[in-house]
Order: structure tokens, then sequence, then C-alpha cells
């Protein structure tokens, strides 16, 4: 009964649609292409898996305490796989170096090898998820405040070694799964205080960065990515925004833009169409700040719809990769993958329904009321109903009935821990 109230929704949503020029089948296929990288650290909190042991350090922080994180690598990997399972599509997974297969031995950054990820590797193929790869500065005794612009060679030597490995293990992930594994370098570098020095620390980075990308490889794609500022290091960041665009423009990267990584009044949204025009392709890392780069969980809001609007309206789904990257450790974190995860792809449904063609004709012959009046209107569209169809097409259920079954898996698995 409830699959034929979801397909006779549809039919009536797709008719609406169609009246305002909007083919809801083409966007239902374009939505079953786009691919989220899922973060594993939401299942940990950041934890990772280097039988260190301490705090979580270098400017950022999860907060919260819910029961039932992930321990090991088994756990992780099955608390993935049930966020999967009710996330429509075919997404893929984003891990940190620090979440590793080391076998209870101790190795240091600057000594990671391939073998460490061979078990993800495996596990990934077996399961239809690709991988991507990210560097970890974070959390270790040579951390500090700096790390690739530090003015201690035998510190940046270190980083540049670990960053290097990486490189080769993402390399590595992308030959085996035949599709280009994508390496985010995201360091903490910055200050607590002023700063008098601040084109030291960034020439600094700069050739590390030069040194760490001197190698060509074809299975896997660069990423850097900026931040305002870290807990601790309020003051000055080496890798600012205008450093990354000059560096990412200069050498060909791609540039991540993270939501939770600006001031509270910039759009991220009005940086795509930019970016687009001078590096080769962007990398967004969306998460939901609340009054500091907080990395609460995605919702449905403004900031993630126009987002996806313009990732639609630039005609650059094949060149924007979105990853999630929030780590709310006050819920349920199998339920915090679920509703990011979902949000975020039916801020991109409605992106992918908006009526474009007639919006830029209005807007090409001048006619501003009719533009913003169908801007208006359309947000009161049958929106929800092509949704429903494409969790109905994907077997993954349709609006709230998840919650029990993320609520049974809770108590059958993740309290037990």
């Amino acid at each position: 009964m409830k699959t034929q109230l979801i397909e006779e929704a549809y039919r009536i949503a797709r008719e609406r649609y169609a009246a305002v020029g909007v083919d809801t089948d083409e966007a239902l296929e374009k939505l079953q292409r786009v691919s989220l990288s899922l973060h594993c650290w939401q299942a940990d909190d950041v934890t990772g898996f280097e039988n260190r042991g301490g705090e979580l350090t270098g400017g950022i922080q999860a907060t919260g305490n819910y029961p039932g994180k992930a321990r090991n690598v088994e756990e992780l990997r099955a608390d993935i796989l049930k966020a999967a399972s009710y996330i429509p599509g075919t997404h893929r997974l984003n891990l940190h170096e620090i979440y590793g297969e080391f076998g209870g031995e101790k190795v240091d950054r600057n000594e990671v090898e391939v073998k460490h990820f061979a078990g993800w590797i495996e596990w990934a193929r077996a399961h239809g998820m690709k991988l991507d790869f990210n560097s970890t500065s974070f959390s270790h005794p040579k951390s500090g405040s700096l790390s690739l612009s530090n003015p201690d060679p035998e510190i940046r030597e270190f980083w540049i070694e670990h960053t290097r490995r990486c490189r080769a293990i993402a390399e590595a992930m992308g030959e085996a799964q035949g599709d280009p594994c994508i390496m985010n370098l995201w360091v903490h570098d910055g200050s607590k205080d002023l700063t008098v020095n601040r084109m030291l620390y960034r020439e600094l980075l700069r050739d590390s960065l030069d040194r760490i990308f001197e190698q060509k490889y074809d299975h896997m794609k660069d990423c850097i990515e900026s931040k305002v500022f870290g807990i601790g290091l309020e003051s000055y960041t080496v890798g600012s925004n205008d450093f990354y665009i000059g560096y990412g423009a200069s050498r060909g990267k791609i540039v991540t833009l993270d939501t939770g990584h600006f001031h509270p009044t910039e759009l991220v949204a009005d940086k795509l169409s930019s970016l687009l025009l001078f590096t080769p392709e962007v990398m967004l890392h969306v998460s939901r700040p609340v009054r500091w780069d907080s990395d609460h969980v995605t919702i449905m809001n403004d900031d993630t719809l126009e987002l996806c609007k313009e990732i639609v309206r630039c005609d650059a789904l094949d060149r924007v990769h979105i990853g999630l990257d929030y780590f709310d450790a006050s819920i349920n974190r199998i339920g915090a993958y679920v509703i990011g995860s979902r949000a975020t792809q039916k801020c991109m449904m409605q992106a992918l329904l908006e009526p474009l063609a007639k919006l830029r004709a209005y807007e090409a012959d001048g006619q501003g009321f009719e533009r913003l009046a169908l801007l208006e209107e359309s947000k009161s569209l049958p929106w929800n109903a092509v949704w429903d169809m494409f969790c109905l097409k994907n077997d993954v259920p349709v609006g709230e009935e998840f919650i029990a079954d993320v609520q049974r898996y809770e108590a059958e698995v993740t309290s037990k821990r």
C-alpha cells in the first residue's frame, strides 16, 4: 500500500515539474550517479587505531560521549555498512591515515605503508565501496602547533615523509579500485596568539608541498584544504583560504572547501564558480558549523542547499566531489551518518529539480520579478515525492522508517560495547 502511495505521489510530482520544464526521471538518474564520500571518523570520534592513546589535538575537537562508539576496525566497518544500508545510492569511504591496520605494532606516521591498508582495499572491493584518503598531522607527539611549516627541519621532514607515504597509499588504493583515490591534505598549522613571521611559515609550507608533490601519480588526485582557525590556534592559520587558492591555481591542484572552515557570514556556494574557472576540480567537506567550526551533523539547511544548487548551476557534477566531515559524539553515531548523508542528498535532489532553464530565460531577459517569483514558488514544488521515489528505487527506508532500525542496532550491538 505504501509503495502505491509513493508511486502515485511521484506521478503527480512528475507532471507538476514537467509544467515548469523539469524532467524528474532525469533528476533521479543524475542523483543516482552522485557518490558521497562517507567519513570514517564519525564512527569513533576521530580516534583511529594507532594504539597510541591520548587526546585529540591539532586544533580540532569532538564533543560528547554518547555510548557505543567503534573501538576497532571490525566495529568501524560494521557501523559504516549499517549506515550505508539506509543511504540511497552507491558511495565511497574516506579514510584518515590513523585508521590503518597496524596489528598492535607501533608504526610511526613516517613509516606507514600500503600494507597497513591492504585489508581496507580488500574490504572495500568486497562491498563495492571505493576509497578516498587523508594524511593525518594532528594528535601526535610531533604535531605541536606547526607541522609542514615548522622551522625545525627534523619535524618538517617527518611530516613531509608522512605525507609522501600517504600519497603512495592513495595511489595504491586508486589503482586497485580502478578509480582515482582522492587524497586530502589538511594541516592544522597556526598560532594561538599574535604572529610576526607569517611569511616565513607560509614559505615553508609552500616548499614542503612542492617537495611532497614532486612524485607524479596516475591513480590518485591531490586536494589541499584551508581553515580559518583551530581550537588553541585562533590567531593565525598558515594554510589559509588565500594561500591554498593561490597554491591550487598555480600548481593545478584541487582545492577543498570545508563548509565549517570559513567566517559565519561567508557563503561557501559563491566560491564554486570562481574556483572552477582556475582549478581542475573542487572537493567539498560538508558539515554544519554552529557559532564556530563545531562539525555538527549536516542538515537540510540553506547553506547546504545553496551549495548543491551552485554545483548544478555550474554544470559541475563531474568536477565537484562531495565528502562529509562532521564528528558529533553527542548522538547515535550511525544515526548521525544517515541524517547528514540523506540531508545532503535531499539538497542535491532539490538542486537537480530546480527549473533552471526557465529561471535563466527570465534572467537573460531582465525579468527580475519573474525570476524571484519562480525561485520562491519552486521551494514548494513536491520535491519530497521525488526523493521518496529515489529511496524506493534504491530499496532503502523511505521517510523516518530508518529510525527504528537504528534504534534496534543500538540495542543489539553498539550498546553492548
